[in-house]
């Protein structure tokens, strides 16, 4: 079935801000629109606002990387979902791996993320993957198990259709590894099957699913070619004019 396409950059903590300006540049003039591909940038939060202004008539939308899950208060270093729309953003990251085992955020706490940023009109792109020794004790399934019963905790299906997810092996980020197409296209399907058993197997085969992990321009197309992988959040390569659009332009 058509499921949505979607193609995110996430730019972690890099870049200066004329850095910024001249990344977002070079992609807005090097884009080969392609129907039917969402495609979306997740600066640092203090350039949100103006890149958003940059992307604004483009093909091009922002989100971002983070936010607190209160509208406002004494959450010294948080933003919160008023920020966020505010800077013209219209997704969110939420649950990235180095969001869980950097700054140690939970399942409860990706939960109330999540029905925050619902209730504020911001997507969430939902984050979701396996440790390498999670991996290796055969516990893939029931990792991303937890942390989808997680996230999704006391979200009725009319909310939870507004969720995207991005599978990231913890493993394959950052280190040069990546899943093979098979590894990840498994995992995909195991996703669906957990979205099946809480909403019903409509949900399950619209909701788009991306893959994140050391995705490269060298190995992005086997990826694609995978039945259940629509899309990628781009870490590493997203900072890069080239190697992005060639990943975006595939």
């Amino acid at each position: 079935m058509g499921r949505r396409k979607i193609f995110a950059g996430n730019w972690k903590m890099y870049k200066t801000y004329s850095e910024a300006l001249e990344l977002v540049n070079g992609l807005k003039a090097g884009l080969k629109k392609t129907a039917g591909r969402e495609y979306i940038l997740f600066p640092p939060s203090p350039y949100l606002k103006d890149i958003s202004a940059l992307c604004v008539s483009t093909p091009f939308v922002t989100g971002a990387q983070n936010m607190y899950s209160e509208n406002q208060g004494a959450f010294t270093g948080e933003i919160s979902p008023l920020m966020v729309k505010d800077c013209g953003a219209s997704f969110i990251l939420i649950g990235h791996s180095e969001r869980r085992h950097v700054f140690h955020e939970t399942d409860e706490d990706v939960n109330r993320k999540v029905k925050a940023a619902l209730a504020h009109g911001i997507e969430p792109l939902l984050c979701i993957g396996e440790l390498l020794n999670e991996r290796e004790n055969g516990e893939t399934v029931s990792v991303l198990k937890r942390q989808i019963h997680g996230a999704f905790s006391g979200i009725e299906k009319s909310a939870a259709e507004k969720v995207s997810i991005a599978y990231e092996p913890v493993w394959a980020i950052g280190t040069g590894k990546v899943a093979t197409p098979e590894i990840a296209e498994k995992a995909h399907v195991s996703i669906r099957d957990i979205i099946k058993e809480l909403y019903g197997e409509d949900l399950a085969l619209s909701v788009p699913i991306l893959y994140g992990g050391s995705v490269k321009p060298d190995n992005i197309a086997g990826l694609y070619k995978m039945n259940n992988i629509d899309g990628f959040l781009v870490g590493g390569a997203s900072l890069e004019i080239k190697g992005f659009l060639e990943i975006i332009n595939i």
